[in-house]
């Protein structure tokens, strides 16, 4: 697993934000994780946070998309683990294609962190466990706060 590229963003000063952390509870373990995690950095840089929880990855789409309406950022977490269908591909191109739509449509930064991955022992490695090599819920908020304040000060440019 390679964290090259990783932008050494580690905080912001997210003091003003109100971000929303939605959560899906399959894949409970990873995705308990992944949302305690995504809060903890949410409180650790100053943001105000609330947390949702849905069923699913593909019920994902509709909260986050209330969520961007009433948030300054919304992180979108969910754990989706290959089976030997081809349901694996539908849901992950589904979700990512709803969370690239809301973001845009809404203009709010939704960051997407929900895990692809092909096996249970991928997204344990990528949740920020103790020993884990990766902390995706930490980086989705980091993200998602870094792009709302970037947000807020292209708002208050003026033309």
């Amino acid at each position: 697993m390679s964290k090259e590229g990783l932008p050494d963003i580690a905080q912001v000063d997210g003091s003003g934000l109100r971000v929303a952390v939605v959560t899906a509870t399959w894949n409970a373990e990873i995705c308990d994780q992944l949302h305690a995690q995504a809060v903890q950095t949410a409180k650790d840089n100053g943001a105000e946070v609330d947390e949702y929880r849905v069923v699913g990855a593909l019920e994902l789409g509709v909260v986050v998309q209330a969520a961007a309406r009433a948030y300054d950022a919304v992180v979108a977490l969910g754990c989706v683990i290959r089976g030997g269908t081809p349901h694996f591909d539908y849901v992950c191109d589904s979700v990512t294609q709803a969370l690239t739509r809301i973001a845009l449509d809404e203009s709010t930064p939704v960051a997407n962190g929900v895990l692809t991955v092909n096996d249970q022992q991928q997204a344990v490695d990528r949740a920020g466990f103790a020993d884990a090599v990766e902390n995706k819920g930490a980086e989705a908020m980091i993200a998602a706060l870094d792009t709302a304040l970037q947000l807020r000060r292209l708002n208050a440019v003026e033309k």
